[in-house]
């Protein structure tokens, strides 16, 4: 069974279309998103002994890499996308949002999955009653579609994107879960998405480490062609 058709399996068979396609995104690009630079090393205090060198030979242990956080919230690498997205605040919406959709068991798989993480101030972004609207059981599959086209195959990290961006002369375009293309570009040292209706959003916190994947949190909501 494919992933796709996984996530499908309790979708309506035909998509409600809501009026949200051709809303207009307000979000803005943030300062160029980075990974958490880690705290500096404090020197040793006078008198204090050096460690010793490896012995030739040895290879060096790989320097840990602190997992950003989000919303305030430690990240945990060892937990699953919605372990993780449950913790943090900022995410509350997207967290019911896919709870209604019957999504939680899926994206709680061993994926893996690269998620766009919506934060709630970018739910705000739709227009008036939209997520109140999708929230309600009869428009479950558009729900669906929404959530799934935010889900890209794989893990894929900033670094990723900015090489697939480069090869591709400034911009890649991904192909996601619900099936149709979403396009990231790197503009100004901000990681840039555009979905099919033209709506833009930015990523402002890449590189959020999963078991099963990673999460890129971004302030707008990205939507596919609903009607």
């Amino acid at each position: 069974m494919t992933l796709k058709t996984t996530l499908y399996a309790t979708a309506m068979a035909s998509v409600l279309s809501i009026g949200v396609a051709a809303t207009a995104q307000t979000a803005t690009p943030p300062g160029a998103p980075t990974a958490a630079a880690p705290a500096m090393q404090a020197a040793p205090a006078q008198g204090t002994p050096m460690q010793a060198a490896p012995a030739a030979g040895t290879p060096a242990a790989p320097a840990a890499t602190t997992n950003p956080t989000v919303g305030g919230a430690a990240m945990d690498a060892t937990k699953t996308v919605v372990d993780n997205a449950a913790a943090a605040p900022n995410l509350s919406t997207l967290v019911s949002a896919v709870k209604a959709a019957g999504l939680a068991t899926t994206l709680a798989g061993p994926g893996p999955f690269t998620v766009f993480a919506p934060t709630n101030d970018a739910f705000t972004r739709l227009a008036p009653g939209t997520v109140d609207t999708l929230m309600k059981p009869a428009n479950k599959a558009t729900l669906v579609k929404v959530l799934t086209y935010h889900v890209v195959p794989g893990t894929i990290t900033l670094a990723d994107l900015q090489q697939k961006a480069t090869a591709g002369g400034g911009k890649v375009v991904l192909t996601t879960v619900e099936g149709e293309p979403l396009t990231v570009e790197i503009a100004n040292g901000a990681v840039q998405l555009t979905d099919v209706n033209g709506n833009k959003s930015y990523v402002e916190t890449p590189d959020v480490r999963q078991s099963n994947g990673v999460v890129h949190v971004v302030n707008g909501v990205v939507l596919p062609k609903l009607n």
